[in-house]
């Protein structure tokens, strides 16, 4: 792309390649549905010209370096992340101090900055976030809100925008975040052809949810795993607490213990947030009646299904469908 708009992705050894690949993909589909040049410039940015390996093992060539780019004016700077998996199989968000400062000083020249990821991680050691309300990709939401304080995380939206720093939750994500940016530049019809070229559904509003049961928290005990998985195949029906013990073999106490160290909540807490989780995407994906849609998910019936969404997610089910329905 040879227009005005410079979009300089910083990679570096490990980077997630789709949160690389994603974005320039939408500012080119762009130009395609346009018709015309749309006047990005995407250049990869690194610390040197040598290659660069990826977490998924494909190799980058960068554009430019770093210390080139950093007397230009950016018009985004695009901050990926890069985690590591330690022995207990525990996700950790890389932060490199020679990275960290980099994105610093190529923040100050840019108009905005959009981390993907847990790029922001990055964009919070560098001193970008404190006092904002930002977002990530869920596995790491806690760690990012315990290392900084002073951050306000969000892990539920898929991008949140405060002032010129945007953020944006993982992987797939980033093509959201991406359509997000082409929104604020060129109007809502230009990023919805983008996303029918995407062939995504929907240009989902930032304020979608990243959030899944099945896959919350990310490390857990086996059995923990397997009282996940009773959970969600059984929310048709009642499940009841003496039930969870005894398909797990434990007391009740200590059902409750492992449900609140391991996932936070109570056993009842859970199995009423995987009941939700299924309605919203029925609600998302059918045109289920809401009667079905309560008898399948276990709530019994509408008015007790209408009573949780309120409570949870302060909407009603037809509001919550008329606002995230998967358009064709």
């Amino acid at each position: 792309m040879q227009g005005s708009r410079l979009v300089a992705i910083m990679i570096f050894d490990g980077v997630d390649l789709l949160d690389v690949t994603g974005p320039p993909e939408v500012f080119a589909l762009l130009g395609r549905d346009l018709k015309k040049d749309p006047g990005y410039r995407v250049q990869l940015a690194a610390e040197t010209l040598d290659p660069v390996t990826t977490g998924a093992g494909v190799r980058l060539i960068p554009d430019v370096a770093f210390s080139d780019i950093a007397e230009r004016r950016i018009d985004t700077l695009i901050v990926p992340g890069s985690v590591t998996i330690d022995r207990e199989h525990r996700i950790h968000p890389v932060i490199d101090p020679a990275v960290v400062a980099w994105v610093r000083r190529l923040a100050y020249r840019s108009r905005r900055v959009a981390s993907v990821c847990v790029g922001a991680h990055l964009l919070a050691e560098a001193g970008l976030l404190e006092g904002k309300r930002v977002t990530t990709h869920w596995s790491t939401a806690r760690q990012l809100a315990t290392r900084y304080p002073g951050v306000d995380v969000d892990p539920d939206p898929i991008f949140i925008r405060q002032g010129n720093v945007w953020t944006g939750a993982g992987i797939t994500a980033c093509l959201d975040l991406a359509l997000a940016l082409v929104a604020e530049d060129f109007g809502e019809h230009a990023a919805m052809g983008v996303a029918r070229q995407l062939v995504m559904y929907l240009k989902r509003p930032s304020g979608q949810s990243q959030f899944s049961v099945p896959i919350e928290p990310a490390y857990t005990s086996r059995r923990m795993d397997d009282l996940r998985h009773y959970v969600t195949t059984n929310l048709h029906q009642k499940i009841t607490m003496p039930e969870l013990a005894a398909h797990a073999h434990i007391g009740e106490r200590q059902l409750t213990r492992i449900f609140k160290e391991e996932t936070g909540m109570t056993p009842a807490a859970y199995v009423e947030t995987a009941r939700i989780e299924l309605a919203r995407n029925r609600l998302e994906a059918t045109e289920e009646t809401l009667p079905r849609i309560a008898t399948a998910c276990g709530f019994g019936s509408t008015d007790t299904l209408i009573r949780v969404f309120r409570k949870r997610l302060g909407l009603t089910p037809s509001e919550y469908r008329r606002r995230f329905r998967h358009a064709g």
